[in-house]
């Protein structure tokens, strides 16, 4: 439980960091902005529709007999829902950094300069970092895709489906909201999504201990767009523990910055 209390805390030194540095954190919501009018849009949509859309998807059940009809078409519809909001959870993040990706990579750049030296560059033109970027972020979906689907299905065990489930959703949505965030950072350094995920495991409650909370907190609306630049700015701190890099004293913090202990099996893994 210390890695997930240590994960937990990078996440709010990120909200921290932006805090103290206002201008970046005006700076960090407007692709939030942008991103959460477009999915605000496609949630609603899917509210009023998922009740047609399973009637439409089950009509077997057209001649069932009441309240069984209710009972499963009002189940499916609520996994239906549940699944497009896990779904968001999870592709918010990808479509905002991807449409922000100049906006948090000066964000994350800032950051490590605030921790001593200079930022860690990719040396790469702009569309093929972006390239980059929403090639890794189609590879995470796919897995995410993979788990949504296995956990819709097991959504429709008795007890387990509605309580287990849900536990084990919510741990894989962090996990993969994790490393979005930090790849913003650990991109820039030229690790590949393998070593990203390598890391990531190697530290899987830190991983937890970050990506879980913010995952319960982008399910209040607005919530996600004023997270985001304190969450880029955690990420990248995190990022930095997890390539085993220290850090130094933040000048805007009046020198009260700490170093990060190297994440373990970090270097045979960068």
């Amino acid at each position: 439980m210390r890695d997930f209390g240590a994960g937990f805390g990078y996440l709010l030194q990120g909200q921290k960091w932006v805090g103290r540095h206002g201008r970046w954190f005006g700076f960090g919501l407007l692709p939030g902005l942008v991103t959460f009018v477009l999915y605000v849009g496609a949630l609603v949509g899917l509210f009023y529709g998922a009740d047609d859309l399973t009637a439409w998807a089950t009509p077997f059940a057209d001649d069932w007999g009441s309240p069984w009809q209710g009972v499963f078409r009002g189940t499916l519809t609520f996994l239906v829902f549940a699944l497009g909001l896990f779904l968001a959870v999870i592709t918010f993040t990808a479509v905002t950094l991807l449409v922000g990706q100049p906006f948090y990579e000066s964000l994350s750049e800032e950051v490590d300069r605030s921790q001593g030296g200079d930022a860690p560059e990719s040396g790469l033109p702009l569309w093929k970092d972006l390239w980059i970027s929403a090639r890794d972020s189609l590879r995470v979906l796919a897995r995410v895709a993979l788990y949504g689907v296995l956990l819709f299905a097991a959504g429709f065990i008795p007890v387990v489906g509605q309580t287990v489930v849900p536990a084990i959703g919510f741990c894989v949505s962090g996990f993969f909201l994790t490393e979005e965030l930090t790849a913003v950072a650990l991109q820039r350094r030229g690790v590949e999504l393998k070593e990203r995920l390598g890391l990531l495991r190697r530290r899987r409650m830190a991983a937890l201990g970050f990506g879980v909370p913010l995952t319960l907190a982008f399910l209040v609306p607005f919530v996600a767009v004023l997270l985001m630049p304190g969450a880029v700015a955690g990420a990248t701190l995190m990022a930095r523990d997890l390539n085993g890099e220290t850090a130094g004293d933040d000048e805007g913090d009046g020198g009260e910055g700490r170093a990060h202990r190297p994440a373990e099996g970090a270097a045979s893994g960068a």
